[in-house]
């Protein structure tokens, strides 16, 4: 076999992937296991997004390569969602680049602002691909601690008595993910204020924001945040269209301009039809959110029995599509996992896959039906 690329190195494959191959494994050999691992909304798009994409099938050009920048519409109802969701008036000529999903965001903005040698400040716990993409391309990932007793925010003072000198970027991803934990204490305009002292550009990671919260946010609605910050986000969680691929950076132009220049090396535009549908989501009124919060809301209330089975502890105010838990003493993420799994059927997230901060934790997904979780429940309670 030929040698891999020395990139690949300290790159894992991703854990939902190895683990999900055992999962699949122990189904296939009759074990019914229920999985609350993974965020990956089960609920269907709205029909209206669904009609969409089947008529525009029939529209010239509907099956040919798409812009690298989307259709006009579609940005145009990208910049229409944010000032009426978020208050936030975007060019939707210059400062919105939709995506192939958020995913790709964070691939295509580290290819295009960081060398090798450059520092990237990443939270922990935070989202395992901002380390392993900060790796791919030559970076360093420099963690910074987020803990329960801050409320899982930046501790700036800490921040600023690290050597700051080689780091480019920071990633922050509020509502949290994996804790649930929210903004607040006007955070948003201190991490612009130490983007600003420091010339670090900032990327807020923003996916969650109708998931269960009641005071959706994004950072370029502060002062000065254009000047520092990008926002990713994405249909994916809002709209129930994991698997559709669609997502946006939002920002200044001089960024965006940047980040057009890898990704127009790296596909031939978005699918007609998946646009025209992405469109008509954006579109959809508040009851939308309501209507599929009602669901997670219930399946939350169910989550909550489960972890009061297993003694662990968790903060109702947080939001977002998961629960995160805290274990009680004696055992570990990975342990309380693995017994889950082989003593119960079940699958769930240890928090130790989030960073070192996330040993003593758990997560649980609420994208699964209240027949499944009530089905956890029985078996947790024997």
């Amino acid at each position: 076999m030929v040698s891999v690329a020395n990139r690949l190195d300290e790159v894992k494959e991703y854990y939902f992937s190895k683990k999900l191959r055992e999962v699949a494994v122990l189904k296939s050999e009759g074990k019914p296991i229920i999985s609350l691992g993974i965020g990956s909304p089960d609920l269907n798009p709205d029909e209206q997004v669904k009609v969409a994409l089947t008529k525009a099938m029939e529209e010239p050009m509907a099956h040919a390569y798409q812009g690298y920048q989307g259709i006009p519409e579609l940005r145009k109802a990208m910049a229409s969602f944010y000032k009426s969701n978020f208050k936030v008036a975007l060019n939707p000529n210059t400062e919105i680049l939709p995506l192939m999903g958020s995913k790709e965001g964070i691939m295509h903005v580290s290819m295009a602002f960081l060398n090798p040698g450059d520092e990237v400040l990443i939270p922990n716990p935070g989202y395992p691909t901002y380390t392993s993409v900060t790796k791919l391309v030559g970076a360093t990932p420099v963690f910074y601690d987020l803990l329960e007793e801050n409320n899982w925010l930046p501790n700036f003072k800490a921040l600023e008595s690290q050597d700051l000198s080689k780091v480019k970027m920071m990633w922050v991803n509020y509502p949290h993910m994996p804790t649930g934990a929210t903004a607040k204490n006007k955070m948003y305009s201190e991490l612009i204020a130490f983007a600003k002292r420091n010339k670090i550009l900032l990327v807020n990671d923003n996916p969650y924001s109708f998931v269960l919260n009641d005071n959706p946010e994004s950072i370029l609605n502060y002062e000065g945040a254009k000047d520092v910050a990008l926002e990713l986000n994405s249909l994916s969680k809002s709209f129930n269209m994991a698997g559709w691929r669609v997502g946006m950076f939002v920002g200044a132009q001089e960024y965006l301009t940047q980040i057009l220049k890898v990704k127009s090396n790296m596909d031939s535009g978005m699918f007609y039809g998946i646009q025209k549908g992405a469109i008509e989501a954006l579109h959809l009124s508040k009851e939308w959110f309501q209507s599929i919060n009602k669901h997670y809301t219930r399946r939350r209330a169910i989550v909550y029995k489960i972890l009061d089975s297993l003694n662990c502890a968790y903060d109702t105010t947080h939001v977002g599509m998961f629960v995160w838990a805290k274990l009680p003493s004696g055992i570990t993420s990975e342990q309380m996992t693995d017994k889950m799994l082989y003593e119960k059927d079940v699958f769930i997230t240890p928090g130790t896959v989030f960073g070192s901060n996330g040993e003593g934790y758990i997560r649980l997904s609420l994208c699964v039906s209240e027949d499944n979780l009530e089905e956890v429940l029985s078996r947790v309670q024997v």
